[in-house]
């Protein structure tokens, strides 16, 4: 499937910030990318959020009760807060886990 353009670019810069070590930033692409897929899944929902923040937008996924186990395990990682030493607590490709969500859930009809 052919991500929308927004969708994309997030995860393009998410992709360029791990290849230069940043991580941190690469989260963040990752996350971006999530927020945008997941207000387009709740507006087809009859849902229109209120927040703007990506992580308001993943923490309300992970509510929904028709949501895949799977997904909301991908919305719990991308939610994840990092260690001390801007690590992540456990093993996650969040870019990869971001696309999959991304794809899933623009397929989803209501």
């Amino acid at each position: 499937m052919d991500l929308p353009e927004e969708i994309a670019s997030e995860l393009a810069k998410a992709e360029q910030a791990r290849a230069r070590g940043n991580e941190g930033q690469a989260r963040v692409c990752a996350r971006r990318a999530a927020g945008i897929a997941i207000r387009v899944y709740l507006t087809r929902k009859g849902i229109h959020p209120t927040s703007p923040s990506a992580v308001d937008l993943l923490n309300l996924l992970k509510d929904d009760p028709l949501l895949s186990p799977d997904l909301k395990l991908i919305a719990n990682h991308l939610t994840l807060r990092v260690t001390e030493d801007f690590k992540l607590p456990m093993q996650a490709d969040l870019i990869a886990e971001s696309r999959t969500l991304c794809e899933i859930l623009l397929n989803q009809r209501p």
